[in-house]
């Protein structure tokens, strides 16, 4: 039996001797890419965790107080509260129009067309797209675009006067009427033309089809008058007194009042004249709030209450093209047999994208929801260019806040690494869920 087994240890031997040949190749192999892995993920992780337990200066230690300073810092929580609300809005906004694009354009033939239009902002840098966003959003019209069509929408519905910042000069015989409206001071009378002056509208602002101001002829039957620019150019004129370079209110509103109601209208003609019914006579005559009213300035889009859905916008507007590749590679790998039986057992085409279509692209939805929000936990560059810095509180984001704390003139890398700890906490769930999903779908 001694004899038989002698020969066996050999063989034993240089199988144990060729495992462990393979297994320093194998590590020599890895060892480069695991002192990469040391040196700038595990080093850097661990040093934050060391240095979070410090003072400003490194030098005290300081326990929890920098964790506890994150709970109590207001800053910092609202930071925590914009951060839940990009983890819920943006990847689900980027997501939901991903796939609405990978399956509408999936039926037209300039699909691919579009899907490269909508692809294209991902070659853009946040940075980039952060400045082109600040422009978009600007409050003024004339500059920002989201305002310009915003300002379009609006006065097309509810146009703006001409004459916001008209008002009576001295001695005039208007006076206010409450609300934002002017009224002569006293009742008028047919046959006795009315002088209705006012000041404060840059010739420039005037409407078009102005023309130089004229006195209203009297009418026995009517009550006639003028409301126009009191104002002559470079001096000069009377008070009061309709002058030749004057300009009359092309467009303005006037009201006969009698009892509190509006018993007669007109509108002024280019030269300020306006003509008024018998039902005038005895009236007072009022120029209603409307032809006063501001021009509508638009949305404050970067203000405090929108600034986080103006910078949440930008990101979906470059991130949905992302979701819609993703999400349309795995659209094109649906058995088009199953749809075609569901049709043709009477389902319509909602029945269709619900009961099929969105079951069948489960594993690439939570892909993209998964990848995108790992991406906003880490959002900085773009919160950072197109939040102003009046607003950037407001606006801020942990990965933000991160920087803010750790870099400057004020800097405090003690809590900087608490609050980039806290960041590493918050994604470990996600990257978990993912490396789950992953096993999963090697396992099938």
């Amino acid at each position: 039996m001694t004899s038989q087994a002698k020969p066996v240890a050999p063989a034993a031997a240089g199988r144990s001797a060729e495992a462990r040949r393979r297994r320093l190749t194998a590590a020599a192999f890895l060892l480069p890419a695991l002192v990469l892995l040391g040196a700038l993920v595990v080093h850097p992780i661990g040093y934050s965790l060391y240095r979070s337990f410090f003072d400003r200066s490194g030098s005290g230690l300081v326990g929890g107080d920098n964790y506890r300073e994150i709970l109590s810092d207001p800053t910092i929580r609202t930071a925590l509260k914009n951060t839940a609300v990009w983890v819920v809005l943006a990847p689900a906004t980027a997501t939901a129009l991903g796939l609405i694009f990978a399956v509408l354009t999936e039926r037209v033939r300039w699909g691919t067309a579009f899907k490269l239009l909508v692809f294209m902002p991902m070659a853009i840098s946040m940075l980039a797209a952060g400045i082109i966003f600040r422009l978009v959003y600007d409050h003024d019209p004339d500059r920002g675009v989201a305002n310009a069509v915003w300002v379009g929408v609006h006065d097309t519905f509810a146009e703006s006067s001409a004459f916001p910042k008209a008002r009576p000069g001295r001695d005039s015989p208007l006076v206010d009427a409450g609300g934002g409206a002017f009224a002569t001071r006293d009742p008028v009378r047919a046959g006795v033309p009315v002088l209705l002056p006012l000041v404060g509208v840059a010739p420039e602002a005037l409407p078009a089809g102005t023309a130089a101001a004229k006195a209203a002829g009297a009418d026995p039957e009517k009550v006639t008058g003028t409301v126009w620019q009191d104002f002559t150019r470079g001096g000069g004129g009377t008070v009061n007194t309709v002058d030749p370079t004057e300009t009359g209110f092309a467009g303005m509103r006037v009201e006969a009042v009698k009892d509190g109601k509006v018993v007669e209208s007109a509108t002024a003609r280019g030269d300020g004249v306006f003509v008024l019914s018998a039902k005038a006579d005895g009236a007072q005559l009022r120029l209603p709030a409307s032809n006063f009213r501001e021009a509508y300035a638009g949305v404050q889009w970067l203000g405090p209450a929108l600034v986080t859905a103006a910078v949440i916008g930008a990101y979906v507007w470059m991130w949905a093209g992302f979701a819609m590749v993703l999400i349309g590679a795995g659209l094109a790998a649906v058995p088009r047999e199953l749809m075609e039986a569901a049709r043709v057992d009477g389902a319509n085409e909602w029945q269709v994208f619900r009961r099929i279509t969105v079951p069948m692209l489960a594993p690439v939805l939570v892909v993209v929801l998964v990848t995108l929000v790992i991406n906003v936990m880490k959002v900085f560059d773009l919160v950072f260019v197109i939040a102003p810095g009046a607003v950037q509180d407001d606006a801020n984001v942990l990965a933000l806040q991160l920087y803010r704390t750790s870099f400057g003139t004020d800097a405090d890398p003690g809590l900087g690494s608490a609050i980039a700890v806290l960041l590493l906490i918050l994604v470990l769930p996600v990257m978990l869920v993912n490396i789950r999903r992953l096993r999963k779908e090697r396992s099938r």
